[in-house]
């Protein structure tokens, strides 16, 4: 058994619920030291130590980065997952919301992987930087023009990141799922129904799951699964991907 001196160290943002949550977990249960960071801290993420953090500034990415090092002494996994959804039409898409939202799937991606990236260039095994992207992408849908546009970014971001890494032994993939069992995915029901004017009941089947070939919720430890998987040595091999589980919906 490693001793902590010799255990891998991740941060995770956005780790008090769904995917963040899950990967969390499981990076905990296969050894590694984990820092979950979301916008309040919390006490019940069993075996992670915890920081509050806002991740629209620089201050906020800034605190998770000095937090992980000085608990852990390394840094060897980045996994930025924070995020939340708006769904209107661009006619009414509040410039405010749009401002948020590049700043925390966009923005906060950037400013982690730029603070850790002495730390990643240094991880004896070769760091990892694998934010949770989105099947958006590699696809839009309507009504969600600020977060199509940041997670295109996201999925840019790791391009060039897997470029620059590449002689530094690097390596940055995107997650990209689709629909995942979320508070996020949850909380679309009720704007989805608002924003097409059709009735809570109809928008899983007519518009959630519409985009998938296979008409089922992803689980958030599936996702967790596929993040551990980029963390062993075959993981490296994705680089400047997206690793999609989009239950068939690119495949249109």
């Amino acid at each position: 058994m490693s001793t902590p001196s010799e255990d891998r160290a991740a941060i995770v943002t956005g780790s008090t619920s769904g995917i963040g949550r899950a990967v969390v977990d499981r990076l905990v249960s296969d050894g590694w030291q984990v820092l979950g960071v979301d916008l309040e801290a919390v006490d019940d993420l069993k075996g992670a130590e915890t920081l509050g953090a806002d991740l629209t500034t620089r201050e906020g990415n800034r605190a998770a980065v000095d937090t992980a090092l000085e608990a852990f002494g390394r840094i060897d996994l980045v996994v930025p997952n924070a995020g939340f959804q708006h769904v209107s039409p661009v006619a009414d898409f509040p410039e405010d919301r749009w401002d948020a939202l590049l700043q925390i799937l966009l923005t906060s991606p950037f400013l982690l992987a730029k603070y850790a990236w002495p730390a990643l260039v240094e991880a004896p095994r070769g760091g990892r930087f694998i934010p949770i992207a989105s099947a958006h992408a590699l696809a839009a849908s309507p009504f969600k023009a600020g977060y199509v546009s940041a997670k295109h970014g996201v999925l840019g971001l790791v391009k060039t990141l897997a470029l620059e890494g590449a002689a530094q032994g690097v390596t940055a993939a995107a997650v990209c799922p689709a629909y995942v069992r979320t508070p996020l995915v949850e909380k679309q029901i009720a704007d989805q129904a608002k924003a097409h004017g059709i009735s809570e009941d109809r928008v899983i089947e007519e518009v959630i799951l519409t985009p998938h070939a296979v008409k089922r919720l992803i689980e958030p430890s599936e996702v967790a699964d596929v993040v551990a998987f980029l963390t062993t040595p075959a993981g490296s091999t994705f680089t400047g991907v997206p690793v999609t589980m989009d239950m068939g919906w690119t495949a249109r």
